[in-house]
């Protein structure tokens, strides 16, 4: 089932769609080629769709693009595990790209929290600043109510590092939000409540 959001202030204006059940071709375009290569890649190795069309003040800094975009991911992550019921709550992956290798795990908990360890040794990917990956996926744990652990193990290029961390999180993300067959989200919990 699709799940569509829309988010529109000042500074940025997005619409997306996500169906976490449904495996097609990806459509991502913000206005940052790199920004969309890594989405791209996140929601094909994820086998999910997601379509994203966003604009924003891209002259004054690509920060409130990149960060509205995680926050706009997130709500469409949390409202697809309130109407889905009982998932596998955990995903794990560890993905390689020649030099890098990296890792995302994911617990669907109504808990926010992101750890964070990722070092770039470039500083920039194409055009696009690398330190602003952790504003979007601050605000993507955030807003998914996700516990979000990433992890670069190593790397020489940042461009590998960013894209083995993105197809980790897709991998991670479809395992995690997968249905398991129960009609509540009592099991997903000892305390009988997500």
């Amino acid at each position: 089932m699709a799940v569509e959001i829309n988010r529109e202030t000042a500074e940025t204006k997005i619409s997306l769609s996500l169906d976490l059940e449904k495996r097609e071709k990806p459509s991502i375009s913000t206005g940052l080629p790199f920004f969309d290569h890594m989405l791209y890649a996140m929601a094909f190795h994820g086998k999910f769709f997601l379509d994203i069309k966003a604009e924003g003040d891209l002259e004054v800094d690509p920060h409130h693009l990149v960060e509205d975009t995680g926050l706009v991911l997130g709500q469409a992550l949390q409202k697809s595990f309130r109407e889905k019921g009982a998932i596998n709550r955990y995903g794990q992956a560890k993905i390689p790209m020649d030099d890098a290798l990296s890792e995302a795990v994911v617990d669907v908990c109504n808990r926010p929290y992101l750890v964070y360890k990722v070092d770039f040794p470039q500083e920039k990917s194409g055009n696009f600043a690398n330190f602003l990956f952790k504003e979007f996926f601050q605000a993507l744990a955030s807003e998914a109510k996700i516990n979000l652990h990433l992890l670069s193990h190593y790397g020489e290029n940042s461009h590998h590092i960013s894209e083995s961390l993105f197809k980790a999180l897709g991998i991670a993300l479809e395992y995690a939000f997968r249905k398991t067959g129960e009609s509540g989200t009592e099991s997903m919990s000892t305390k009988g409540v997500i």
